[in-house]
């Protein structure tokens, strides 16, 4: 199931890199190489994030992988970014906290002007439409960064290595 998903997910990066690409820049590979470099810089700075529960990072437990991120070009210097994880198990009670330290770190350390969309790989989850919904709902992302005990496991899973 899980490789299922993985595979779902790498296949929407791709067709979302690809729908990015203005019309003029299609079949060239300059679009698609740019986009692809963004997306890169976008993994590098993800995959670091430590698991709540474990003391693996999302790329070790395949939580995140370069394929799971996609970056479209908006114009004006902006960019989407497109993110789909996949929870180690469908019924993972820790999803969205996850989804909040993707959101938290990118906010942080992108270096571009974004727009950021994050979601659980399509059948990877058991609630995966409320955990969108919430993940990408500002209102509620602020509201639970407000909470210290939760702002303080965020910023353990996001803190860099030493």
């Amino acid at each position: 199931m899980a490789a299922v998903a993985a595979l779902l997910s790498q296949t929407v990066a791709r067709v979302l890199r690809l729908a990015g690409l203005p019309e003029g820049e299609r079949g060239t590979g300059r679009g698609t190489r740019a986009m692809d470099e963004k997306a890169l810089e976008v993994y590098d700075i993800i995959r670091s994030i430590r698991d709540p529960e474990k003391p693996n990072t999302l790329e070790e437990l395949d939580v995140v992988t370069e394929d799971c991120v996609a970056v479209q070009d908006l114009g004006d210097g902006e960019y989407l970014v497109v993110i789909h994880f996949t929870p180690t198990v469908p019924h993972c009670s820790l999803a969205t906290l996850i989804g909040l330290c993707l959101r938290v770190k990118l906010q942080r350390c992108l270096p571009f002007k974004h727009k950021l969309e994050i979601y659980i790989a399509e059948g990877a989850h058991s609630t995966e439409e409320d955990i969108n919904k919430q993940i990408n709902d500002k209102e509620r992302v602020a509201a639970a960064m407000e909470n210290p005990s939760l702002r303080e496991i965020v910023e353990n899973c996001v803190r860099e290595p030493e």
